[in-house]
């Protein structure tokens, strides 16, 4: 079975960190762009992050630059997304996504596979 793990979301304080991690089950990830995506209170989901599947690429939503950082580990399967200076604004369902980038676009990604979501508290 090919599946996604994420996991890592907590309670946490404004101005803490957090890691979540995802990890995919049945198939390597090395082929693959990983993002992750977080559905906060209010809001649709929206992209957070994003790494190409060689590490050489980031990509950040503007909310989040210079306060997450996306990182993989191809050797552990693993990609992680350090939070820092976590904001009351960051609470939501954080979930990663396995894909590539769409033929002939810049910008478009398209996602094979997913993970269940975790779930990050930022309050005081």
């Amino acid at each position: 079975q090919l599946q996604l793990d994420d996991f890592g979301g907590d309670w946490v304080q404004p101005g803490g960190s957090l890691r979540l991690s995802c990890t995919a089950s049945g198939f390597r990830l090395d082929d693959y762009a990983i993002g992750w995506f977080r559905q906060t209170r209010g809001k649709g989901r929206e992209g957070v992050a994003r790494i190409s599947s060689r590490g050489d690429s980031t990509w950040y939503n503007d909310p989040v630059k210079g306060r997450f950082t996306i990182s993989r580990d191809n050797a552990k399967n693993t990609i992680y997304l350090q939070m820092d200076n976590l904001k009351f604004e960051d609470t939501g369902t954080y979930v990663c996504g396995a894909g590539y980038r769409v033929p002939g676009s810049r910008t478009q990604y398209k996602y094979d596979y997913w993970g269940q979501g975790t779930w990050v508290t930022v309050s005081s």
